[in-house]
């Protein structure tokens, strides 16, 4: 089996993962930059955004985990040379979009009352936080065709685009969030639903902006996207459906592991709660670039089987996996040396600092484990192997994460009392260590498997056009 140049496949990733890393930055910027300028205008409107964006973010992370299923469809149909069936691919992709935000859409409308009600949320604040939610309702089908559009440039090998129309939502919420906010020009001050209003208009401008991209590309212009529309097809719907749904459930199931958590320790008291979301916020933003290549993987290895090299496929995964673990590594650098110095950014309390600075250096390890299951993730994504990705996280979160995080942090009757909010994040560390273990026996287990298989696993033939 030939050996793969490894300079050029890393850096060919990075060109692949960096733009994405932007990308992931610039949407997780729209949120957060809302909830600081909410908290600018008052303790209710921080309140209510930060509320709503608990609920919305988790549905479009949901969204876009699905829409990764395409990113692998196209790749492999890339490398295959079959770009002819890349276009109905994407149109039954829109379909499964356009329902997931219109479903979304739904829920945020007519859902939080009842949640805010069972939480017992104050009712000035559930007051604030509808009105959020009900405004960025109707940006959620924009969310879910502009992630449809960008797991097809994804797919194509051209990641750039994700991180120009990114930035450009958020260009557009900064300013329209702070007039709509603070109100000004004839306008008053809107609070909470001036925020959800510009989180809307975002999302629709991003949408825009990769329709007239995908539409205008020299790039795009093999596959014909926009020559007429394809109908709705079943067999393809639940073709994508079974290889992106257990996306979106996987990625949805470490997001609310995360939540979980935050709401066991909630009785520790105010400082345990905001030392732990200090260290949660920084470490998810250093996290974004080993998603990256999780992400990049997806693309580069689905390419790679399309050509018919499952060889090339294999080294490459496992080359990404060493680029996901340097990224790792670099940001445990980060942590250890400017632990203090970031959790200062975001507390003056001293008790704060001195738990987040605790927990910061837990996430060291937190880190690295992190990094290689998302990465060993995203390489078996790319053979298209969801289904075994899903059961394994759902088993490392909520049974070997969860579990070990009760019993660490409260403690085992007649053993021990429990370590509070450190045993808790033992548990994050034994939770995703044990998905990185499982998956990286999966993926020697998948790459095998291919290796050994004679009979070439390129698409099948086209189906008859179809309009």
């Amino acid at each position: 089996m030939p050996r793969i140049d490894r300079i050029r496949a890393s850096r060919y990733l990075c060109r692949l993962a960096l733009p994405i890393c932007g990308a992931q930055l610039a949407q997780i910027g729209v949120s957060t930059s809302g909830i600081v300028m909410a908290g600018r205008s008052s303790t209710v409107d921080l309140a209510a955004v930060s509320i709503g964006a608990s609920l919305w973010v988790p549905l479009m992370l949901f969204m876009s985990g699905t829409m990764i299923g395409l990113t692998a469809v196209v790749a492999q149909l890339l490398g295959a040379g079959q770009v002819e069936r890349i276009r109905v691919q994407v149109h039954q992709a829109g379909w499964i979009a356009l329902a997931m935000g219109l479903i979304a859409a739904c829920a945020l409308s007519w859902l939080p009352s009842a949640v805010f009600a069972l939480m017992d949320i104050p009712a000035e604040i559930a007051t604030a936080a509808e009105a959020y939610l009900l405004a960025v309702a109707f940006g959620m089908p924009a969310l879910a065709g502009y992630q449809a559009l960008r797991a097809y440039s994804d797919g194509f090998n051209h990641t750039r685009p994700a991180l120009w129309f990114s930035l450009l939502g958020l260009a557009v919420h900064l300013p329209l969030g702070l007039w709509l906010i603070f109100g000004g020009a004839g306008v008053p001050p809107l609070g909470a639903l001036g925020c959800g209003i510009a989180t809307a208009v975002s999302m629709w401008a991003s949408l825009f902006g990769m329709l007239a991209y995908t539409k205008r590309a020299r790039i795009y212009q093999r596959v014909a996207l926009w020559r007429g529309l394809t109908a709705p097809q079943p067999a393809q719907l639940f073709a994508l459906l079974r290889l992106g749904l257990p996306i979106g459930v996987a990625i949805f199931a470490e997001v609310t592991m995360f939540a979980v958590v935050a709401l066991l320790i909630a009785t520790y008291g105010t400082v345990v709660i905001a030392a732990h979301e200090v260290a949660l916020n920084f470490t998810s933003i250093l996290f974004m670039m080993p998603l990256a290549v999780g992400m990049a993987l997806t693309i580069q290895v689905g390419t790679r089987l399309g050509e018919g090299r499952p060889g090339a496929a294999s080294q490459e995964a496992w080359n990404g996996l060493w680029i996901a673990l340097a990224a790792a590594l670099a940001n445990a650098l980060v942590v250890v040396l400017f632990a203090r110095q970031v959790a200062a950014l975001y507390s003056t309390e001293p008790a704060v600092i001195e738990l987040a600075v605790e927990l910061l250096y837990l996430a060291v390890l937190f880190q690295v484990s992190d990094a290689l299951q998302i990465g060993i993730a995203g390489a078996l994504r790319g053979y298209k192997d969801t289904r075994a990705v899903m059961l394994i996280t759902l088993f490392a979160y909520w049974v070997a994460g969860l579990g070990s995080g009760l019993a660490f942090g409260r403690g085992v009757p007649g053993v021990f009392d429990g370590l509070g909010v450190h045993g808790f994040w033992i548990g994050l560390i034994v939770g995703l260590s044990t998905a990185a273990a499982l998956l990286a026996l999966r993926l020697n287990w998948v790459s095998r498997r291919r290796l050994d298989d004679p009979t070439p696993h390129r698409p099948t033939p086209a189906p008859p056009p179809s309009t």
